[in-house]
């Protein structure tokens, strides 16, 4: 697992370093910032995993600068701050801060309350990015345009075929079955239909595959119905 890299701002300069080297000593990546417009021009260039933040600060205080950044970005904040009044944590709170530590404090506990913070934000989930072209041998099929090419040349597709190359290019490597493709090709239903749908598959298949008797792209799957298999 990659080291949580933390922001820490706090015009001290000596609280800084120390929390610095601390938190560094304990496995994470920390920059620093001397106030909020030093901590804006940071965070203009960077994401962090979390921020810790000091309450008192000459300029724009630590509570009103939280507040701005609620509104822009969910990174987790921490507050640190030498008031202790339930009235002042409130305000950190209200203002989108996700804990609160009174100054002064033990290392040991501002190292618990980070990591028990970081463990409660969720795991960013992988992005699948779907493919926009399936290739399919020498044809592609671009699935934004609903187009079909072999080289340079555009394959002409009727309105059934298109819609059939639409639904399953929604579902490359997943079988359909034909009772599926007669509902939204927005046929009635019955055997006659589905008969029906397998004479568009085989037409089909005439300008995917190389060989429509022995199709490679355009599979029929037994007892399920029909797979488009791209490369």
């Amino acid at each position: 697992m990659d080291a949580a890299h933390l922001l820490i701002v706090d015009d001290d300069e000596r609280i800084r370093v120390l929390l610095q080297k601390f938190l560094i000593r304990n496995g994470f990546l920390v920059s620093a910032a001397r106030d909020a417009a030093h901590a804006r021009r940071i965070l203009s260039g960077l994401e962090f995993d979390m921020i810790v933040l000091d309450v008192m600060m000459p300029g724009e205080d630590g509570v009103t600068f939280c507040r701005d950044l609620r509104q822009r970005i969910s990174t987790p904040i921490l507050l640190l701050t030498a008031k202790s009044d339930t009235n002042d944590r409130i305000n950190g709170f209200e203002a989108g801060a996700d804990d609160y530590l009174s100054k002064p404090f033990e290392p040991k506990e501002l190292l618990l309350r980070i990591n028990a913070i970081l463990r409660r934000v969720p795991a960013a989930e992988p992005t699948t990015v779907s493919p926009k072209v399936l290739t399919l041998g020498p044809i592609r099929y671009d699935i934004e345009r609903g187009e079909l090419w072999e080289g340079e040349q555009p394959v002409r597709l009727t309105s059934t075929e298109s819609q059939l190359m639409r639904i399953f290019s929604g579902c490359p490597g997943e079988a359909v079955s034909r009772a599926r493709l007669v509902e939204e090709l927005g046929r009635g239903g019955g055997q006659a239909q589905e008969r029906a749908v397998d004479v568009q598959i085989t037409r089909l298949r005439r300008k995917l595959e190389s060989d429509p008797k022995q199709p490679r792209y355009l599979q029929t799957v037994r007892g399920e119905g029909y797979m488009l298999a791209p490369d």
